[in-house]
């Protein structure tokens, strides 16, 4: 590889990005010779030849090209990975749509963003602190570096989407693809910091950034430790801890004033009691009510304003630790869920002046107002706040959906469309097991008519007037073939027959049936109609058969059971055992989720999916990025959910395929995956551990 001209003298974004473009070509070919002898050294790749090699001369140039596009985008200052805000049309707000397809190309990306980091970890890390310096940001973030590995990992998606192969395939070439990218951009990027440090800058690639707060620090250290009981310790194991930690102080303090030659207290002092454990005892930061406290309003998670009103709101705990002594046993008390429940709202807000928050903060003023009015509160009032806190939070969510719920249920119905015909389907073979109609009703009873009563119902909704009025007309249509017992019953099918093919040109007219076949379909009804009129069978009778033998009707459990298999057998088995390693974000406990036929897994899963609420706030991978979003619409059925960005008009909404699988690969979690309380017992046993074996540890 030939030497960089990196421009030492003053190294800028610009010139990085310079000389970085001046790899593209050779990394661009390094990638396709890659993916070329991967292709052909594995049988198991046969089946991927036939798309690859109608693509495979435009490869490389099709990755070059996108490549430099997102290069040039962050040379001239823009952001090259900058999402797509939805355009709002008549009223409605638009949003991305989720499904299992692009899950599964996220997840690939996931997985050759894995692959880059893990080679090339040191030297993005030097390059981040770099791009922060330049930019005067205090703290470095992985979207603050223009050369990060989401950048080339999209590049290489863009390049093989275009490849003719379906969702799994193209999956299969990204993760073959994520090792040659990876192994080609290392030296590129060691070259990069070789530069940096030629040109005196060393200091901001180690040091910028490098301080962190204490209170970080120790919230860091406690989620490392996932080997020790202190992740999962109890209130009763802090308070265990701590009474043996006042115990030996105390012990300690007698044993000293036994010594000969230690000072005597003066005559008629008394000698000071043993620390005691318990709420509203000794000083501030002595027991367990008080030190728990100081955790929480240390956790630097949270936001100033909530951090000033939890801190109000200590009085009500203290007054309400004296009566009720549950508080410190049980981590479920009404009084820590709705801490833990303001906490993890107030996460999903970036800047403490956001107006949204300004406004939950008063809302919530009035809220703890009769809390610390009350000279001896009660649990049952901080159950009342905690409703009160929940419904609002759901309220507030619903509406910021409210904008796209009317096609957001469309959408979420058309998803159940092949669903519904299915059923249909079903229906209609028995009903016409008992009907004398001939091949060509059934043939369009079991197709078009399907088709318009499943459109129907995705216009419409399932239980609406219009689908129903379809259904019935079948057995209207039914009854009009078969054979009438007299001459009135004659007369009245006479009457009624304008009306029904009205009505059924209506519905095909819904999905636009072909001319050609209606007419055919109309032809042969109008034949089966003058023959009934005339007291003939509709259709001829045709030499007799040996009957066939009549399937069994399906239970309404055999029906259920049997859409529940159709739908998992959709899902690609891949899906159960990619991983995909998240580095520093909150990690959900894959292999939980991720075992292929697992029966626990598939239960933990849905248990999963079952949790997840509205007014909710998660965290997860969407086209090659992080985002925060919180749950504001979820459809009947549960198979459709409208996460809503910080900034409300970014949505998107995600299929439960596409949620199942983001769960199984670890890329989506709660944007709080630890209550506030439980972070604060993991940091207090983290001190409780450290502190000096007097017990004195302020």
């Amino acid at each position: 590889m030939s030497q960089m001209m990196v421009q030492a003298s003053s190294p800028s974004l610009q010139s990085l990005l310079d000389d970085t473009l001046a790899h593209v070509p050779a990394l661009a070919h390094a990638v396709y010779n890659g993916l070329q002898d991967e292709l052909k050294s594995r049988l198991e790749h046969h089946q991927l030849l036939a798309g690859w090699s109608k693509r495979r001369a435009s490869f490389a140039s099709d990755f070059e090209g996108s490549l430099n596009l997102l290069l040039k985008t962050a040379r001239d200052g823009g952001d090259p990975l900058q999402r797509e805000r939805p355009v709002s049309r008549g009223g409605e707000l638009s949003f991305s749509l989720v499904d299992e397809s692009q899950a599964l190309k996220d997840v690939a990306i996931a997985h050759v963003i894995t692959a880059i980091e893990d080679q090339s970890r040191a030297e993005l890390h030097q390059l981040g602190n770099f791009f922060a310096a330049l930019r005067g940001i205090a703290r470095p973030l992985k979207n603050d570096n223009p050369l990060r590995a989401a950048l080339f990992a999209q590049a290489l998606a863009r390049a093989i989407e275009g490849v003719d192969l379906d969702a799994d395939g193209r999956y299969a070439l990204m993760r073959m693809a994520a090792h040659p990218l990876a192994t080609k951009l290392q030296p590129i990027y060691t070259l990069l910091c070789q530069g940096l440090r030629q040109a005196q800058l060393s200091g901001m690639l180690t040091s910028h950034g490098s301080a962190l707060k204490e209170s970080e620090l120790r919230l860091r250290q406690f989620k490392t430790l996932t080997d020790t009981p202190t992740q999962n310790a109890t209130l009763d194991q802090v308070a265990m801890k701590l009474d043996l930690m006042n115990t030996r102080a105390a012990e300690l303090g007698s044993a000293r004033a036994a010594v000969p030659g230690s000072p005597t207290p003066p005559a008629g002092a008394l000698s000071a009691p043993p620390p005691k454990l318990g709420p509203g005892i000794g000083a501030p930061g002595t027991d367990l009510l008080s030190r728990l406290y100081d955790q929480i309003l240390a956790d630097d998670s949270l936001q100033p304003p909530l951090k000033v009103l939890m801190g109000r709101l200590q009085v009500a705990i203290v007054r309400l630790s004296k009566t009720d002594p549950s508080l410190l046993r049980r981590q479920d008390h009404p009084t820590w869920q709705l801490l833990n429940r303001l906490a993890a709202h107030g996460a999903g807000f970036q800047r403490s002046d956001d107006a949204e928050l300004k406004a939950f903060l008063q809302f919530l003023e009035r809220v703890i107002q009769p809390l610390l009015d009350s000279a001896h509160p009660s649990a049952l009032q901080f159950q009342q706040a905690l409703t009160e806190v929940d419904t609002h939070i759901r309220a507030q969510a619903e509406a910021r959906g409210q904008r796209s719920a009317v096609a957001l249920e469309r959408l979420d119905r058309e998803q159940r469309r092949q669903e519904w015909q299915r059923m249909l389907r079903d229906q209609l073979q028995h009903q016409l097991d008992d009907a004398q109609a001939g091949k060509l009703m059934r043939r369009f009873l079991l197709g078009p008519w399907v088709e318009v009563i499943a459109q129907a119902m995705v216009q419409h909704g399932r239980d609406a007037s219009e689908p129903q009025t379809y259904i019935e007309l079948v057995d209207a249509l039914l009854h009009s073939v078969s054979p009438q017992p007299d001459e009135a019953a004659r007369t009245r099918l006479r009457v009624q027959l304008p009306d029904l093919v009205r009505a059924l040109d209506r519905g095909m007219d819904a999905i636009a049936l072909p001319q050609m076949q209606r007419q055919t379909f109309l032809d042969e009804l109008m034949r089966q109609h003058g023959r009934v009129l005339r007291g003939l069978p509709a259709v001829e009778e045709a030499a007799p058969a040996a009957p066939s033998p009549r399937r069994p009707a399906q239970t309404s459990e055999e029906l259920l059971q049997q859409l529940l298999d159709e739908r998992e057998s959709q899902l690609p088995s891949r899906w159960a055992y990619e991983r995909v390693d998240r580095g520093q974000l909150p990690t959900v406990p894959v292999a939980l989720y991720s075992e292929e036929h697992s029966p626990h897994a598939h239960a933990a899963l849905q248990d999963w999916i079952a949790g997840v609420h509205i007014g909710g706030w998660y965290h997860f991978f969407h086209q090659s990025e992080w985002i925060t979003a919180q749950i504001a619409w979820i459809s009947d059925s549960r198979q459709m959910f409208l996460f809503v960005g910080q900034a409300s008009e970014e949505r998107h909404s995600v299929t439960r395929g596409a949620l199942e699988q983001l769960v199984a690969n670890g890329l989506i979690t709660q944007l709080e995956d630890e209550p506030l309380l439980q972070r604060a017992i993991g940091t207090l046993m983290l001190d409780l551990d450290r502190a000096p074996p007097n017990g004195n540890d302020h």
